[in-house]
């Protein structure tokens, strides 16, 4: 029986879907590029600056819908649900296979201690199911696994692809995630078919060549599944289609990947990030900072210290710390133990975002940050920008005084240097833009906020990296994963900050804004061009524009668009960890990206509608809110 061609993804790049240029950029499926010289591979050298040149692989907007009546329709409830089940079977100590009687009941008691309704039975059977096989699965290879998508989960407007007696062939346009879940699985040894029905799992198991399952399906076909499974004690996972109806339907794509990726070598299980993130969060209190920095000594120190107190959500320790736990988990048999000097370390990190901070408010003259006043409208400009200089200094001496080879200290000063110049780099085009303000487009606003925001992913990832004594190879990948992850988050706050939900108001203000940019090419009578360009040359103010601009954002599909591009930049993060060995650090990068993006789901059609929808037509899906 044939499966879908392996070794796709001959090209991790593809033309641009945003309409942004009709150049191209090539590399290889790892995201590496080919003319690296040897020097450029060198993980203390940048390789030398350069200017966005393509914008990622277009990845349509996920949609929101309502999950099917049988299914918790909060992620929340989701999340808690798969993890009260890990707890409970960890606990009860299941060995599989079971029958399904045994597999209801336990169901029921999870709902129970999860504290949800019964209404959830069939969901939570399949939940709980998967918890049972999961670490007899992690222990069968790759190349002896199966992985099932359904055809619904391809863009039927979009999609090229072909469809042959076995199911969809990938033409791996990149129009849905498809292409990513097929290529990174055939790279791992999988078989992977995009098929639909029982049948199509009951024939690979009779081949004998597949010795476990991880397929993706709607309720129904799952529970038609389970028997031919149960009767060949077959170790699966199931994730659930969140709709019925094989149109427009989503899934928890982040769930899709863990099973894709998991194996015996993948430590990650025994780091609970929630905890880790709690642990590093209580590390800001002010009697802790106290402990890892020193009383302060003088109003400068205190002042520094009680800014470094203040809210904030420490992304960036979190991720030099779990850096440092993947890589020392791999080498040890028990979890690791959190050395005073990482705490330093991760300390060290925020020093430097909070510095940045207090620097961009004076720039960008903000009065606000985390609900409450900026340092300078406190304690005036000058305090302020002394404060935030002596941030810039505590960092450095703490990374100075981990007990560490002093050629690794070496490595993260620089390295440590290096964004700060880079960051500066990107800053400074930014307040040169201001004194004299043009029209920029998507590239060029995304090339400052590459040069802006991701310095500071790079820095975090890469000192946790060096103390827990990475090789240059997963240098390279934090490189290109830091790059598309600081872009990402940088659009999600301009359509957070569009929406709303932030202290600042980028359109406002007057500010390079991604919103403002496409909005700029998307404008397509005179009228609207010169509108938005009024803004962009700071002619006239957003107040006196804001009505006709929101019709414009609004009927051109700014937000729309913001979005695809935002989900571009996810999916882009999630492909430059492709080319990673270690099993542990790339499981938890990639669990990363869902924890700081939220929800990922994935939608699409399936071909039992298509004569229906094209009949009939569809009502489209709304965008999540």
């Amino acid at each position: 029986m044939s499966v879908a061609e392996s070794g796709g993804g001959q090209s991790a790049w593809r033309r641009s879907g945003q309409g942004e240029s009709d150049r191209v950029v090539v590399g290889d499926p790892t995201g590496r590029s080919d003319n690296l010289t040897d020097r450029t591979r060198d993980p203390l050298i940048r390789p030398d600056a350069s200017r966005l040149t393509a914008l990622p692989p277009r990845v349509r907007r996920q949609r929101h819908r309502p999950a099917q009546s049988r299914i918790p329709d909060s992620r929340t409830e989701r999340d808690r649900l798969r993890e009260t089940a890990a707890r409970y079977v960890a606990q009860q100590n299941i060995v599989p296979p079971i029958s399904m009687d045994e597999l209801r009941d336990h169901a029921t008691s999870v709902l129970t201690e999860a504290g949800i309704g019964s209404t959830y039975q069939d969901y939570a059977t399949i939940v709980v199911s998967n918890e049972i096989w999961r670490d007899t699965l992690s222990r069968i290879p790759h190349d002896r696994r199966l992985l099932l998508l359904p055809q619904c989960l391809r863009h039927r407007e979009h999609c090229s692809a072909t469809i042959d007696e076995f199911g969809l062939v990938c033409n791996r346009c990149g129009s849905c995630p498809i292409h990513e879940l097929t290529a990174e699985a055939e790279d791992l040894g999988y078989a992977v078919l995009v098929a639909e029905g029982s049948a199509v799992v009951l024939e690979m198991l009779e081949t004998g060549r597949i010795e476990a399952v991880i397929g993706v399906s709607c309720m129904s076909v799952l529970e038609k599944c389970f028997p031919h499974m149960e009767a060949r004690a077959v170790p699966g996972m199931a994730i659930p289609l969140l709709q019925d109806g094989c149109a427009d339907t989503t899934v928890d794509l982040d769930w899709v990947w863990d099973a894709v990726h998991l194996t015996s070598d993948d430590r990650t299980c025994r780091l609970n990030l929630n905890t880790v993130k709690h642990d590093v969060r209580s590390w800001f209190t002010k009697e802790s900072l106290e402990t890892i920095l020193g009383q302060p000594r003088d109003e400068t120190e205190k002042i520094a210290q009680d800014w470094l107190a203040r809210a904030g959500k420490r992304w960036r320790p979190y991720l030099t710390v779990c850096v440092y736990l993947a890589l020392r988990n791999e080498m040890n048999d028990e979890p690791p133990l959190v050395p005073q000097d990482l705490k330093k370390l991760a300390v060290a990190v925020e020093c430097f975002h909070k510095a940045s901070l207090i620097h961009d408010d004076i720039e960008d003259d903000d009065d606000k940050r985390y609900g409450e006043s900026t340092i300078h409208v406190e304690c005036g400009v000058p305090i302020a920008l002394n404060v935030g200089d002596f941030l810039l200094g505590e960092g450095y001496r703490l990374i100075a005084e981990i007990d560490a080879d002093p050629q690794i200290k070496v490595d993260m000063l620089r390295t440590a240097a290096d964004g700060h110049l880079t960051l500066s780099r990107g800053q400074g085009a930014e307040l040169c833009w201001c004194r004299c303000p043009r029209t920029l487009t998507t590239l060029e606003v995304l090339d400052i906020f590459r040069q802006k925001t991701a310095p500071a992913f790079e820095v975090a990832l890469r000192l946790g990296a060096f103390y827990g004594g990475a090789d240059n190879e997963i240098h390279e990948v934090l490189r290109r994963y830091s790059e598309s992850l600081g872009i990402a988050y940088q659009v999600r706050d301009d359509l957070e900050d569009y929406s709303g939900k932030s202290d600042t108001h980028d359109l406002r203000d007057l500010r390079p804004s991604v919103i403002l940019a496409i909005a700029h090419k998307r404008a397509t009578v005179g009228t609207e061009t010169e509108l938005v360009s009024s803004l962009w040359n700071h002619t006239r103010t957003y107040d006196e524009v804001a009505e006709e601009l929101q019709s414009i954002i609004r009927k051109r599909g700014v937000v729309d668009t913001a979005q695809d591009l935002l989900e571009s930049y996810t999916q882009q993060a999630t492909r430059s960890l492709r080319p990673l060995r270690n099993p542990t650090l790339k499981g938890l990068l990639r669990r990363v990206i869902g924890t700081i993006f939220g929800d990922s789901v994935i939608e699409g059609y399936c071909r039992g509608f298509e004569a229906r929808n094209d009949a009939g037509g569809r009502d489209g899906a709304e965008p999540a809110p």
